[in-house]
């Protein structure tokens, strides 16, 4: 049995985004990235794939921003701006038939019946969160404004998400 390209593609594909992204750098199957604007000013984007919530891409752009905050020589950080949004993706599978019969032969005449059976393609739409925050990390517990304890943030999400 022959397999064709697209058809083995589709599966590769499906198979190596099988799951919810996990918290790593950006890569093919999405991740966080970090920018530094200010000394004390970072843009935070988590991009998840088909299978993560937006929660998750939430949660995981906090994190990043927790990691930041405490790598940097900082102990709290506020949300400045946050922006959210999924993007659709679609992927259209072509139809195929397939005929079935049976042919008879009698001296030189021959008699055939058969079936054709025609199944459409099918398209499959998937969504995949973004979520972007630009946070401004404090060296204490700033006045008047609320900001997130960082150690306490990476330890809460790293438990709820069983990461080491």
């Amino acid at each position: 049995m022959r397999t064709s390209a697209p058809y083995l593609v589709a599966v590769v594909a499906i198979y190596l985004s099988g799951c919810a992204t996990s918290y790593q750098s950006s890569g093919f199957t999405g991740g966080y990235k970090e920018t530094q604007l200010a000394p004390d000013v970072f843009r935070v984007t988590f991009r998840g794939n088909r299978y993560t919530s937006p929660e998750r891409a939430q949660d995981f752009s906090m994190l990043r921003a927790s990691e930041l905050a405490l790598q940097h020589g900082f102990t709290h950080f506020a949300v400045v701006d946050e922006r959210r949004s999924t993007t659709a993706h679609s992927f259209t599978t072509s139809g195929h038939a397939t005929t079935t019969g049976t042919a008879y032969v009698y001296g030189n005449q021959a008699t055939y019946s058969g079936q054709t059976i025609y199944t459409p393609g099918q398209t499959h739409t998937f969504y995949k969160p973004r979520t972007g925050l630009v946070v401004q990390f404090f060296k204490t517990k700033p006045d008047g404004i609320f900001a997130f304890d960082a150690a306490f943030l990476q330890q809460s999400i790293k438990q709820t998400y069983k990461i080491k």
